[in-house]
C-alpha cells in the first residue's frame, strides 16, 4: 500500500490562485512527512546493517588468541599485576586481596580502565588498547574528585607523601609507585550530549557516516565507543548527575573514533573521518590529517574479550529478513516521494503561469 494513502488527502479541483497555493502547501507537507519516513527507515536499515556487518567481521574466528583461548578479564588483571611498580597493579592487588574495604577511595573508585569493558575480538582489543596507550589503559577511574584526591596526598612543600594514599598502601605490601599515573574523574567529564539507543547496552545515538546513496562507507563497523561491551554491574553504574560509563568515560576516551575492517577501507573513507579511526588490521588515524604508521605494536595490557562468539544480533536470521523488508518499504516511500514531487512541481508551474 502506498504511503500516500496515510497522508491527508485534498480535492484537486479548482484552478484559481488560492486553490493552487493550498495544493502546493499540501504537497509540501506530504513531502516533509515522506522524507521523515524515508530517513527513519534509512536509519533503521543502517543500524541493522552495521550490527550484522560487525558480526561478520569480528566473529568467533577472530575473537580467539593464537592458542585458541579467549583473553578473559582475569588475564587482563594478571597483565596489570605484572607491572609491579604501577599504581594500577597496587590497586588491583588490594582489590583482589579484599584490602580496599576500609580505604578512603574504595567506595568512589570504579576500577582500572582496562578492566571496565570487553570487546568482541582480539584484533579490536589490540588496536583500541594501542590507541589509548598504556597510561590511559592503566588509569584509575573514580566517580568524584574526593576519590581522586584520596589516591595521593602531599607534604606542605608540595611533594608527594609516599606514606599516604595509594603510595602508602603500596609500601605496606612491599611495592612502590615509581612513575606518574593517571586518574580519571567521571563527574568532571562532559558527557555525550546526544541520546542513547534502546539497545540493551545503552549505546550512543551517534549518526553514522553516509555515502550519497545512503549507505555506510565500505568496511565501516561502528564507532569505538559503541563497540565496547559493559558488564551489567558497569552498565548500571551512573554518576550523581545520572550519566553512565559509556556516555562519560568511554565517550571521553574515544569520542567519534571510527572502526573499519581494513586499513585500505579506512583510507578510502577519509572524507568521513574527523575524530580519528582505526582498522582491525592495525591501521590508525589519530585525528584529521594525523596518521600513525608502522607495524602493529603488541600491547602489555589490553581489553578482555566477550566470552564465546561475538555479540550476535538477537534473532540473526530475522534481522537479515527485517533489513530486506525495510529496504522494500523504503523503496515504496521513495517512489511516493517522486510522485509527490511531480505533483508539487506541476502545482508550482500552474501558479507561475498565472503570474
Amino acid at each position: 500500500m502506498s504511503h500516500l494513502n496515510q497522508l491527508p488527502q485534498l480535492s484537486l479541483t479548482g484552478d484559481n490562485g488560492e486553490s493552487v497555493r493550498i495544493k502546493i502547501k499540501h504537497h509540501e507537507e506530504n513531502l516533509a512527512f515522506l522524507y521523515s519516513q524515508s530517513n527513519s527507515l534509512a536509519d533503521s536499515i543502517l543500524d541493522l546493517q552495521v550490527s550484522l556487518g560487525r558480526y561478520h567481521s569480528t566473529n568467533a574466528i577472530t575473537s580467539q588468541n593464537g592458542n585458541g583461548t579467549v583473553h578473559t578479564e582475569e588475564d587482563t588483571v594478571e597483565q596489570i599485576m605484572r607491572i609491579e611498580n604501577s599504581a594500577a597493579s597496587i590497586f588491583c592487588w588490594l582489590k583482589a586481596n579484599d584490602q580496599t574495604a576500609s580505604l578512603a577511595f574504595a567506595k568512589d573508585a570504579v576500577g582500572v580502565v582496562a578492566t571496565l569493558a570487553k570487546v568482541e575480538s582480539d584484533d579490536l582489543s589490540m588496536i583500541l588498547s594501542e590507541f589509548l596507550g598504556p597510561r590511559v589503559m592503566l588509569a584509575i577511574v573514580c566517580c568524584t574528585k574526593d576519590g581522586v584526591n584520596a589516591l595521593e596526598k602531599y607534604d606542605p612543600d608540595g611533594e608527594v607523601n609516599t606514606n599516604a594514599g595509594l603510595h602508602g598502601l603500596g609500601c605496606s605490601i612491599g611495592r612502590s609507585i615509581n612513575s606518574r599515573f593517571v586518574s580519571i574523574c567521571l563527574e568532571d567529564i562532559r558527557p555525550f550530549a546526544g541520546g542513547m539507543t534502546d539497545d540493551a547496552q545503552k549505546k550512543l545515538a551517534i549518526p553514522k557516516p553516509r555515502l550519497p546513496n545512503g549507505g555506510c562507507p565500505p568496511g565501516f563497523l561502528d564507532y569505538a565507543v559503541n563497540m565496547v561491551h559493559l558488564d551489567p554491574s558497569n552498565l548500571s553504574l551512573v554518576t550523581a548527575s545520572g550519566h553512565g560509563l559509556r556516555e562519560t568515560l568511554f565517550y571521553g576516551l574515544f569520542s567519534h573514533l571510527q572502526v573499519y575492517k581494513t586499513r585500505n577501507e579506512m583510507i578510502n573513507a577519509l572524507q568521513f573521518i574527523n575524530d580519528g579511526a582505526v582498522s582491525l588490521d592495525g591501521g590508525m588515524i589519530r585525528n584529521s590529517g594525523v596518521f600513525v604508521l608502522g607495524s602493529r605494536k603488541e600491547v602489555e595490557v589490553k581489553f578482555p574479550l566477550i566470552s564465546g562468539e561475538s555479540e550476535l544480533p538477537p534473532n540473526y536470521s530475522e534481522a537479515e529478513d527485517k533489513v530486506r523488508k525495510l529496504k522494500w518499504e523504503k523503496s515504496k516511500v521513495d517512489a511516493d516521494i517522486q510522485r509527490e514531487q511531480k505533483l508539487l512541481d506541476s502545482a508550482k508551474s500552474k501558479i507561475t503561469s498565472q503570474l
